[in-house]
């Protein structure tokens, strides 16, 4: 989907996120677990992009930083000309209107003491007591029960405990509770991982007509390629704290340009054995390097089999190589 004319709603640049482990004084050097790296993207309004990459890589901590659950170390977030790092403490409360998070676990993240009404009314309840966004309780309780019907739950339910749902149903809540402040990005870390197969789907599609119904933009993360190909318009490959591509869904699947994407790709299984017995898998040699070594060259340089001596000492940066398609990789400079 092109969206290169649509209003930038979110931009990333240059987004660090070091989280100390120790060291310093009589203990030696201190150290930082590098889990996001130094990462740039814009997220257009309306759009779909899709955050992929294998377990560890910083997909989850980059969706946190960006809601500003950890305060980055560096970089800069702008939502829509506001850079939320450098707003006072109620400036981003304001802000936190507009950025929503739908997390990976349904039940961890409710209140198993607070009821289904409780639950989805709570950031109404905040807002109005904080004078940001006055409502009623009579306000409140029809948004609520509208919330409910948009997410498919029966207001009959609305005096249930989380306890007493399935994992679908409580994903639901979960995305009710996103929606009621009205927010313009949804920051969704792995909402259906924890769900089986044919739940996935109905969250999927819900997802997707929500964000027709509401002009939602997404901010998508998963480790399943089915799922992200399926519900992205765009989508970035993350590789140790950094990203590695950036393109179109169909491009990444048609065409994917850095070594890594390509052995990512191909990992994962097509459902037509013709095909998948006629596929070449790329097996990757060596471990993923330590998050606490700072590099002096490319991340992937350990495991790819396309290294070249400049890898070792520079570190590629992301660039466009194609129409619509960014890659970190020295192979494509010209």
């Amino acid at each position: 989907m092109d969206k290169t004319n649509e209003k930038i709603l979110l931009e990333v640049t240059d987004l660090k996120q070091h989280f100390p482990m120790g060291g310093g004084f009589l203990q030696g050097p201190k150290r930082f677990v590098r889990a996001v790296d130094g990462i740039s993207f814009r997220l257009h309004e309306g759009e779909t992009l899709g955050l992929v990459g294998e377990s560890g890589c910083g997909k989850s901590t980059t969706a946190r930083t960006i809601a500003q659950i950890y305060q980055p170390t560096a970089g800069n977030i702008t939502l829509e000309g506001r850079d939320l790092v450098k707003l006072t403490k109620k400036e981003l409360m304001m802000a936190r209107k507009d950025v929503q998070m739908v997390f990976q676990d349904p039940y961890a993240s409710l209140n198993p003491r607070m009821t289904v009404f409780e639950i989805i009314s709570e950031p109404m309840e905040i807002f109005s007591h904080r004078r940001i966004q006055p409502r009623t309780k009579v306000e409140i309780e029809s948004r609520v029960l509208a919330l409910m019907d948009h997410v498919g739950l029966s207001r009959a339910y609305r005096n249930r405990f989380p306890h007493e749902f399935s994992g679908g149903q409580r994903q639901r809540i979960g995305i009710a509770r996103a929606l009621a402040l009205q927010p313009k990005l949804i920051l969704a870390d792995e909402p259906v991982s924890a769900l089986d197969v044919s739940i996935q789907a109905q969250i999927l599609n819900l997802l997707k007509d929500l964000q027709e119904e509401f002009k939602l933009t997404y901010l998508f993360i998963a480790h399943d390629l089915a799922v992200i190909q399926y519900i992205s318009d765009r989508i970035a490959v993350m590789y140790l704290g950094r990203i590695v591509e950036l393109t179109t869904a169909e491009n990444l699947y048609r065409t994917p340009l850095h070594p890594y994407t390509q052995a990512l790709l191909s990992a994962a299984p097509i459902p037509d054995p013709v095909v998948e017995r006629q596929r070449q898998r790329i097996i990757l040699t060596g471990d993923v390097p330590s998050p606490t070594v700072e590099h002096t060259g490319c991340y992937f340089y350990e495991r790819c089999s396309k290294r070249m001596d400049r890898c070792q000492k520079e570190v590629p940066q992301l660039k466009t190589v194609q129409p619509d398609h960014e890659t970190a990789c020295f192979l494509y400079e010209k």
